[in-house]
């Protein structure tokens, strides 16, 4: 048995044991895949996991010279009345959540402001504190827009038809954008497609999609995000942690966890569950 067949049956037991929401489970060390599922192969929302394409969108168009991490966001997507010390706030700070704007996640987030973007960047930075919020990725992505137009239809033939990932649809807000923090579906393993392309730095079966120095960023650098283990630093979509691995996290138990050279990808509904099995994933691959 390989060792990917070893870590699936691990963590086949340990969903039917505690009873966690899986629907599709795929695992990758080296070259090896092992796979199960709970549930039809059906394409699902990514939530939290869409993060980690916006990252990717703003790396490849920084690899292509359009804009820098570190461009100012007003400099960006310029608006009428900026908020106190938004000035400094980088493309980086959006991607990190370490903007400093307070604007907290709610249900209507994209419907109750004439422009998301516009009303995030009208409120002051406090410095590099760090919050998180769907609303910070998704003004990234507007303003990336204003480089690259539209991010989906730019990730296309730089991403999605490289990785093979076709009819891909993104949630739009009102006013035409993605909505980038969520709203990609893919079945699990298209989003372990994802997984295998970070693991090995931005290379995709020898072809190089986006440097290697933005997926580094993916796991270094890291924000202070708290106190609560796994989910007391940040860095460019992915969450330090558990143990000696970390992850992209969407919610209701979408994961992607990396330790090594493994690779677990889950498709979930279990949203209180996610914490103990990412941790258990990460077990399973540290042994």
């Amino acid at each position: 048995m390989t060792p990917a067949a070893e870590v699936r049956d691990l963590i086949v037991q340990r969903t039917e044991e505690t009873g966690f929401g899986a629907h599709g489970l795929h695992v990758l060390i080296g070259d090896e895949i092992a796979e199960h599922r709970w549930a039809p192969d059906d394409r699902e929302d990514i939530h939290s996991v869409a993060k980690a394409l916006c990252v990717l969108a703003a790396g490849i168009a920084a690899d292509e010279g359009v804009v820098s991490l570190d461009d100012r966001v007003v400099d960006l997507l310029p608006i009428p009345r900026p908020g106190a010390d938004v000035d400094r706030v980088t493309l980086r700070h959006l991607l990190t959540m370490s903007s400093g704007v307070d604007l907290p996640y709610s249900e209507t987030m994209m419907t109750e402001w004439p422009d998301l973007a516009e009303e995030f960047l009208s409120r002051p930075s406090r410095g590099r504190v760090f919050q998180y919020s769907n609303a910070s990725t998704y003004t990234a992505m507007a303003a990336l827009a204003e480089r690259v137009g539209d991010v989906a239809d730019y990730l296309a033939p730089r991403l999605f038809t490289p990785l093979g990932l076709d009819g891909i649809s993104w949630e739009r807000s009102p006013r035409g954008r993605v909505i980038a923090g969520a709203g990609v579906s893919l079945r699990t393993e298209e989003m372990s497609r994802l997984g295998r392309l970070i693991r090995d730095r931005g290379e995709w079966h020898g072809e190089r999609l986006v440097s290697a120095a933005v997926i580094d960023a993916m796991h270094s650098a890291w924000v202070v995000a708290g106190s609560s283990p796994g989910y007391d630093r940040y860095a460019l979509a992915g969450w330090g942690g558990p143990g000696d691995g970390w992850r992209l996290h969407g919610a209701y138990g979408q994961l992607i966890v990396f330790a090594g050279d493994g690779v677990v990808t889950i498709s979930a509904d279990d949203h209180f569950g996610a914490d103990a099995m990412a941790a258990y994933v990460v077990e399973c691959l540290t042994r």
